[in-house]
């Protein structure tokens, strides 16, 4: 499989803009910053994340597990146990997506103004 000698994120067919949507969902986001804190069974994961459908949890999981993001162990007990963790490359990914996520809280006050001054001089025209 060849590999783009230079990516671009900005160039609409580079492969780097497919990852960064999985890594920067609503969801990948959310389960990587989780998983950053340690390894969770798919139910744990779903309550520690919140809102998240079990469909939509899945999805994430797998889409992340394929991106090289997240491990899957599943023992083979019964009843069946399955956790996720991180690999290497994603607590990279999660670190990143964390800071971010750290600094978005720390601005929630300044953009909720900036909102209100937005719609009031709507309002206004």
């Amino acid at each position: 499989m060849a590999v783009s000698a230079i990516a671009d994120i900005k160039q609409p067919m580079c492969p780097s803009r497919l990852i960064l949507e999985h890594v920067t969902s609503r969801w990948g986001v959310l389960v990587l910053v989780a998983l950053l804190e340690r390894s969770y069974r798919f139910s744990e994961l779903r309550r520690e994340v919140g809102g998240v459908s079990e469909k939509m949890l899945a999805q994430t999981l797998q889409t992340l597990e394929r991106d090289g993001f997240v491990h899957r162990d599943a023992k083979p007990v019964i009843p069946p146990r399955v956790d996720y963790s991180l690999t290497p490359l994603g607590i990279g990914a999660a670190e990143q997506v964390s800071e971010l996520g750290r600094w978005i809280e720390r601005q929630v006050d300044a953009v909720q103004a900036a909102r209100e001054a937005y719609d009031e001089a709507r309002a206004r025209s």
